[in-house]
């Protein structure tokens, strides 16, 4: 039997592909696509390769049980819209031929058709930001930490991508590429729920996220943006800026926890490390105060530390912890992997890495030094928040914090080689 998570580098995204069933009947389950150039260099060589070891002609498609896009966000769904546009463009039989599209559009979630959030960010930031364009620099006056706001932006961003791959899907209107949306969920909003479902044969998913109370308040809120939205004279970046909130890019994501015989795996998108432990309580997968351990835990939001407390690895432990990003945006951050090793003291468990340690932290310092030049600005305007002191190595780099960590027995760093498959193998291996 076959249960094993094909970790592909995705720059600051997510790109994985779940591997599952019997070499004879394999299942397959694409989650997210990672930003723009991801999909040429190192998605779509790999589906070739697993088609290769599938040993299908041309004429063949070949069967994608589930593609799950977590949330909509560039660095989440540009390389799934890439798939699609070349799908609509082929001529004959797809080389991939998708069941069902597990997608929900943040209007889907919201309730209502988003456009005066479209025209306030085109105000703002231009129509380019409508396709995922945002600005490195887009921000707003807000109450709510930077990378919230970031956060809420991208989201707010991709509003117009989530609608393209509905689209492209024939999800709309039953056109193009036949995709049928959220099936399992009769083609409803995807929410946690206690019932598990199943695709193909044995593989069963929980849904942890995103829960329908919090949906409910999202919504409320929304309601509550669109009255202010109608008072004369507001600006484009008032109105944004009363629309931040925690919850967008928290609810955006589809949490599911993956199980297969009896191997384990959480996917959990950006979620937030505590909205991650809530749902899987509602599932009834986790006791309150609790613990509960998998054989894989795909790490929130790319290792931010603003998604994650140490109490979040207490409760949810694993023998593998998969971090993507390659550093831009500051992720994955060394607090996070701080967090991790202080929860989990000298248990066995490996750590994977979508990018190599020096390069990871070269992109690190960058960030950092942007954020430190805009932290600088916003204290000569008068913020009472002082900026961040210089990047040290010693302090902030991963490299120092792993030659500085005595790794136990048992402990393993593993780093994505670009020359073959990163796959971790839960059963039998998956030899291609």
């Amino acid at each position: 039997m076959i249960f094993s998570l094909d970790v592909r580098r995705a720059r600051k995204g997510d790109c994985l592909l779940l591997h599952f069933g019997t070499p004879k009947e394999p299942g397959l389950v694409m989650i997210d696509g990672g930003p723009t150039s991801v999909y040429g260099p190192h998605l779509k060589p790999r589906l070739l390769e697993v088609r290769a070891a599938r040993k299908l002609d041309k004429n063949q498609s070949m069967p994608v049980d589930v593609l799950m896009v977590s949330h909509v966000d560039d660095d989440h769904i540009q390389g799934i819209l890439d798939l699609t546009r070349e799908l609509l463009d082929s001529v004959g039989a797809p080389f991939v031929r998708v069941a069902t599209l597990w997608h929900n559009s943040f209007d889907d979630i919201i309730g209502q058709d988003p456009k005066e959030l479209t025209a306030a960010m085109t105000a703002q930031f231009g129509a380019a930001s409508l396709g995922g364009g945002l600005p490195d620099d887009a921000t707003v006056e807000s109450d709510e930490d930077e990378e919230t706001v970031r956060s809420s932006l991208k989201v707010l961003a991709s509003i117009e991508q989530g609608h393209r791959l509905r689209d492209d899907a024939g999800t709309l209107d039953h056109r193009n590429l036949g995709f049928r949306l959220n099936a399992q969920f009769n083609g409803r909003l995807i929410t946690a729920a206690t019932k598990p479902v199943t695709v193909g044969s044995d593989l069963k998913f929980t849904v942890a996220g995103p829960m329908k109370p919090e949906l409910q308040a999202l919504q409320e809120k929304h309601d509550e943006w669109l009255k202010q939205q109608q008072k004369k004279g507001k600006p484009a970046e008032a109105s944004l800026a009363a629309y931040v909130d925690p919850s967008v890019p928290n609810l955006s994501s589809i949490v599911v926890l993956a199980a297969f015989k009896d191997k384990r795996v959480l996917l959990t998108g950006d979620a937030r490390g505590d909205k991650i432990l809530e749902g899987l309580e509602l599932a009834g997968v986790l006791k309150k105060r609790a613990t509960i351990h998998l054989d894989v835990l795909k790490v929130p939001h790319h290792g931010s530390s603003n998604n994650l407390e140490v109490d979040f690895f207490e409760r949810i432990t694993a023998d593998h912890y998969v971090f993507s990003g390659d550093g831009e945006h500051g992720n994955p951050e060394r607090e996070s992997v701080e967090m991790l090793f202080k929860a989990r003291g000298k248990a066995k468990f490996q750590i994977h890495l979508t990018y190599p340690i020096d390069e990871i932290d070269v992109a690190r310092a960058a960030d950092w030094k942007k954020e430190q030049v805009k932290e600088q600005k916003r204290k000569a305007a008068r913020s009472k928040k002082a900026p961040r002191p210089n990047w040290s190595p010693a302090n902030q780099s991963l490299a120092a914090f792993f030659n500085a960590q005595k790794l136990a027995a048992g402990q393993n760093i593993c780093i994505s080689d670009p020359a073959k498959p990163h796959v971790i193998d839960l059963l039998d291996p998956l030899g291609y």
